[in-house]
């Protein structure tokens, strides 16, 4: 699978580098899985749980793979080329306030600078090249936020795991600027985040932390749009009580495979997926989206085959 990479420059005098757009796709021609959704409200169609609703998968900092670095729009890429995965990246601000995609507070791990995020210009992270988790250097530069949302239009839906410091207000206003509102999932962790943000956007749809039985009645108590809403049931195997809870109401309930032996994972091997499937998770956050791509399809078969 080729993938087209280059840095887009203008016509006549060069801009500077901080002010180009990251490398990318250029022309994507060869991922097999885009999905687009005509508005918010579509989106939210698409994402309610029913019985027989088909599994998803999410693909967890753009499930980075070998040279292709985490949070990197050329990985977001090749997941569409592997499974129709959702998309979750991480949101954060320069110094001077830019919205760009990385985890880490610093830029140690996964680029070729030092120090904070949140003390840099953004001209100075775009300077920087993204490595890989092997620590390899690669082409690819740090993706602004509104270059992510174009990139999934007609593309991807985004899950944004959005940072502390990033203000919701600059966060719906780069949606809105980009009309993202149809290929974008908020991620909270609080009900008192998830409360701001539908104040600020109620035709967003959020993904709404429920770890335990308490958290999953409150958010049920809670009067937010439960129509426009993902639940997040943490890392692991989750609560078949709490899941079947929120089925109930016609939420989605997304389980992290992140405790999974990692070796194994990277095997592909789709057995380490049952306990997650067995207890009704209906999208799966991976960092090794084969393996969970081909449990997630073998559960949908053996559904299709009992009805």
């Amino acid at each position: 699978m080729a993938l087209l990479a280059g840095v887009l420059v203008a016509c006549g005098t060069p801009r500077p580098l901080g002010e180009r757009p990251a490398d990318r796709v250029a022309v994507p021609t060869s991922s097999v899985h885009y999905r687009t959704f005509g508005s918010a409200d579509a989106l939210a169609t698409y994402l309610r749980w029913q019985p027989g609703a088909p599994r998803l998968l999410s693909a967890h900092r753009g499930a980075p793979s070998p040279g292709l670095p985490e949070n990197s729009l050329a990985a977001f890429e090749h997941v569409l080329n592997v499974a129709p995965a959702l998309i979750e990246t991480d949101v954060r601000p320069t110094a001077d306030g830019r919205l760009v995609l990385m985890h880490d507070e610093t830029l140690d791990r996964t680029t070729t600078g030092t120090g904070r995020l949140d003390a840099t210009p953004f001209a100075a992270v775009r300077a920087l090249r993204l490595r890989a988790s092997t620590g390899t250097v690669t082409p690819f530069r740090v993706p602004t936020l509104a270059e992510a949302l174009a990139w999934a239009d007609g593309r991807a839906v985004l899950m944004l795991d959005v940072k502390r410091d990033v203000p919701l207000e600059a966060l719906v206003a780069a949606i809105r600027e980009a009309r993202a509102e149809n290929r974008v999932v908020v991620i909270t962790y609080t009900l008192e985040a998830h409360r701001a943000v539908a104040r600020l956007a109620p035709d967003l749809l959020v993904s709404a932390t429920t770890e335990t039985r308490a958290d999953a009645d409150a958010l049920l108590a809670s009067g937010l749009d439960l129509s426009r809403v993902i639940a997040f049931a943490g890392v692991g195997v989750p609560d078949p009580a709490v899941v079947a809870r929120l089925h109930g109401a016609g939420v989605r309930v997304q389980a992290a495979t992140f405790e999974t032996d990692p070796e194994a994972l990277a095997r592909a091997d789709a057995s380490l997926y049952a306990p997650y499937l067995a207890a009704g998770a209906d999208v799966l956050a991976t960092d090794h989206l084969p393996g969970a791509a081909v449990a997630v399809q073998a559960a949908d078969r053996r559904d299709r085959s009992r009805r």
